[in-house]
């Protein structure tokens, strides 16, 4: 038990980084910039849903991507063929393929020679060579050239790197702070911007391809078609308005190399002012000087800004581009020009927003309730182990100061479900403390001496920490892996808390003690109860009533799939997709007035539901056909109808979710749960037997049916957030029953010729205090956060709460008796076949 010095300084070390890494945090900004230059300045930063601010995803369009691609094709096959002197019978477009068809088959082998120059060679994952980005085959007269795979995935990631750097441009030419600009996975950009209100210029911004190109204007008569080579484009403003605009490009975009918004010196309108380079310049010239007296339009992203009419040569290379524009209309599409084109259109499929005012109410909720639940849980282990007990709350506080201090380090953000993480922490990191006490003091029973007491009490309690962990840490794991956005961070600060609350327990707790019991010259230790809240020496004969509690756990499990069934789960929009809109009116809302507005949009079902006052409505719409473009319409619809209604209605918050984000959360969020309990039992199985693995599983399946019936029951939202809460819940479940496995194990070792059900009964009454006493600190850790957190966390709070009481009354009344069947059937099967009679159990 005699930690070494440099071990002991090796701790002390660590201790003391993490307390200096998280006490930026109790400083502001200006506070920490005061203080001096060798002081850490880096803090947990806040994520949106604590300071305000919008939140998009965005995705690539491959399809459109592809389709460029195989009309680039196209253009340089017939270029190449023209180059060589091949004049081809035709050159078109099937599916993703050009196929070239010659007139002159005896020119195929010079004309498959001219088109391999458009082929180029791309790495392709898993294999040491590099592939060709264009397949070209030959049969008779006909060339077949067709994109491979390795060729868009390449052309696909280089399109998104492209486009990652033209978004970050476009977000520093509006100015917006602190900006957060990532990829993730092979086709999408997140965007968070804080502070920043109205998405909808965020979704203009981001989302305009922002190709330009200068055109010509044929001649038309009204209602006559099209001559080839024009296409009727719609004005930018009204799209009733329509110009025939010849195809080819008389400039391009390229070529621009400033776009500023101004005013029109003599009428005073916002106007956009742009340079070209020098080609630019020229070939501006040259159209201007030939074509003086016709309309030039101006073309971005297939919609005509202005078609002006060429009065005199332009050869200075500078121009404007005026219209019914406001001035935020010239400064966005100035930022746009400037920024350059996408090489592909960017889709929304997720945007959330939230209000500055939200944000801050949150951080004073989320600290209200973290102190108030840490207060309760500090007093609670007092009143257990009294003077023993502020040695555990010590490392409680240190666990709390550690995590930040880590997070700090990593540059963490802090999301709401992170608080909730922190605050759900503190009360499992208590469980390591109550085990060792509870331990120390069976020890301590048995009359051994104060040393020898403490050094068995953790040397028994530590193999339990590790596995009781060790279930938590792989629920908490996939939750990571098949999270996104805030779950992710309530994952990371869950895994992040456990590891520390396991080093303060073990090694922390232990040294503290061991100095006292040294310094004191303690012949003997006695950790006693202030309040005993289970009596000692209990000896309950559970398994009496093993058929009345498998009985009514399958009930209670049965009605909970019926619940499931009927009315069924109030999935939110990160499942089944849609809008949702919190909003705060500057009266008491008028729901009917409100519903019927809303109703007249021709939007779909439309849900309000009033909660946190009569001022508080939150609009549901359901998912629109037609896509992300539909959606994000849809939002402005609902948003421009609420305050059309109530001019001084605030937008607390609001969350676009397109379908195919829905379905891709659903499906994460069902294989991070079947997953972690696979994961779980396997881990059971190889720490255990295999009957205690299926013991686990069987009541973790009554766990998790009963939970998703109080879900249902209640009418909670179940989304991303509700899937965290059930993984906590089943990483819990599994946390209790292998503190109560792990002593079984103990004592089959210990009472080798006991009778199963005894070592059961034994087990589950050594253990009892334990079981109640982690419990009710977890309990009281959460109560506050379900009591006062308000509707943004009851989704997470209430089924905790919930989960808590069914985890601990399953693994006193259901998973034993389910051990002691399956122990039940083994013997006598085992005994069957090796001709033994077997040892009554029951």
């Amino acid at each position: 038990m005699r930690t070494s010095r440099w071990v002991l300084w090796t701790y002390i070390i660590i201790i003391l980084a993490g307390i200096v890494l998280a006490l930026p945090n109790l400083f502001t900004k200006a506070q920490l910039d005061a203080l001096p230059s060798w002081f850490p300045k880096k803090q947990v930063a806040l994520g949106l849903d604590l300071r305000g601010g919008s939140y998009l995803v965005l995705e690539v369009d491959a399809a459109a991507l592809k389709k460029d691609r195989v009309r680039g094709m196209l253009e340089d096959a017939r270029g190449h063929l023209r180059t060589a002197k091949i004049q081809p019978q035709s050159v078109r477009v099937a599916g993703d393929s050009v196929i070239v068809t010659l007139a002159d088959p005896a020119q195929r082998d010079a004309a498959v020679t001219a088109l391999r120059e458009l082929t180029a060679q791309v790495a392709q994952v898993g294999f040491a060579a590099p592939v060709s980005d264009i397949d070209i085959t030959t049969t008779d007269n006909q060339i077949r050239l067709t994109l491979t795979e390795a060729g868009m995935k390449d052309k696909l990631d280089n399109a998104l790197q492209q486009s990652l750097e033209i978004v970050r441009r476009r977000v520093d030419q509006v100015g917006v702070a602190e900006p957060s600009i990532q990829r993730v996975g092979s086709d999408r950009i997140v965007v968070q911007l804080p502070g920043l209100q109205d998405p909808s210029q965020l979704r203009a911004l981001l989302g305009s391809t922002a190709k330009m190109t200068f055109h010509m204007v044929a001649d038309r008569n009204a209602g006559a078609t099209p001559q080839p080579g024009v296409t009727i484009l719609p004005d930018v403003k009204d799209p009733s308005i329509t110009y025939p605009v010849e195809d080819r490009v008389a400039i391009s975009g390229e070529r621009l190399t400033d776009a500023r918004a101004a005013f029109d010196q003599q009428t005073n309108q916002p106007i956009i002012s742009f340079r070209f380079d020098n080609v630019g310049a020229r070939q501006f010239a040259d159209i201007t000087s030939q074509n003086v007296g016709r309309p030039f339009a101006i073309v971005l992203d297939g919609k005509v800004l202005t078609a002006p009419v060429i009065q005199v040569p332009i050869t200075g290379g500078s121009g404007q581009i005026t219209g019914n524009f406001t001035v935020q209309d010239t400064v966005t599409t100035a930022a746009l020009l400037r920024a350059g084109a996408l090489p592909a259109p960017l889709t929304v499929i997720e945007e959330r927003t939230v209000g500055p005012d939200l944000g801050g109410d949150v951080i004073k909720m989320g600290l209200l309730t973290g102190f108030i639940g840490f207060a309760l849980v500090v007093a609670f282990i007092f009143v257990l182990y009294s003077g023993w007990g502020l040695i555990a709350n010590l490392a409680l506080a240190l666990n709390v100061a550690l995590t930040f201090g880590i997070l700090s380090l990593l540059g963490a953000t802090l999301t709401l479900p992170g608080i909730a993480a922190i605050i759900l922490g503190i009360g499992f990191a208590v469980d390591a403390n109550i085990l060792i006490n509870e331990r120390i003091r069976e020890e301590a029973r048995k009359g051994i001496g104060a040393m020898a007491a403490v050094d068995r009490g953790f040397r028994l309690a530590y193999s339990t920490i590790v596995d009781a962990n060790a279930t938590h840490l792989i629920a908490t794991f996939l939750l990571f892996l098949f999270g996104t956005g805030p779950v992710r961070g309530f994952a990371i600060t869950m895994i992040i808390g456990a590891l520390v609350s396991m080093f303060t327990a073990v090694t922390v707790v232990r040294i503290i003690m061991m100095a006292i019991v040294r310094r004191r010259k303690m012949k003997t230790i006695h950790i006693e109860h202030l309040f005993k809240l289970v009596p000692e020496n209990t000896n309950i004969s559970f398994m009496n009533a093993r058929f009345f509690g498998i009985g009514v756990s399958i009930f209670l499990s049965i009605a909970s799939i019926v619940l499931f069934i009927h009315p069924g789960l109030n999935y939110g929009i990160d499942f089944k997709g849609g809008i949702q809109v919190d909003v705060t009116t500057s009266k008491p809302a008028d729901l009917a007035t409100m519903r019927s507005t809303l109703e007249g949009l021709g939007l779909g079902e439309v849900a309000l539901q009033q909660g946190g006052g009569d001022n508080r409505v939150l609009i549901r719409v359901q998912r629109q056909e037609g896509g992300e473009t539909a959606q994000t319409e849809a939002v402005t619809k609902v948003k421009a109808a609420v305050e059309q209604l109530d001019p001084g209605v605030r937008i607390e918050s609001s969350e676009v979710v397109g379908p195919k984000v829905s379905s891709e959360l659903a499906r994460s969020g069902i294989l991070a749960v079947v997953l972690a309990s696979i994961a779980m039992l396997l881990y059971i199985w190889w720490r255990f037997e295999w009957h205690f693995a299926l013991g686990a599983i069987a009541t973790l399946i009554l766990d998790t049916t009963k939970t998703v019936g109080f879900f249902a029951l209640m009418g909670l939202d179940f989304n991303l957030t509700a899937i965290a809460a059930l993984l906590t819940i089943i990483g819990y479940s599994v946390n209790d029953k292998v503190v109560v496995y792990d002593r079984m194990r103990e004592n089959l070792r210990i009472h080798k010729k006991m009778p199963l059900r005894q070592i059961i009964d034994l087990s589950i009454n050594q253990t009892l205090a334990r079981c109640i006493y982690t419990s009710l600190t977890v309990f009281l850790a959460m109560l506050p956060m379900a009591i006062w957190g308000g509707k943004a966390v009851e989704n997470f709070a209430l089924p905790m709460l919930f989960g808590v009481v069914i985890a601990t009354s399953s693994s006193l009344f259901i998973a034993a008796p389910i051990l002691l069947l399956l122990g039940n059937w083994w013997e006598k099967n085992h005994a069957h076949r090796i001709g033994e009679k077997p040892v009554a159990q029951s």
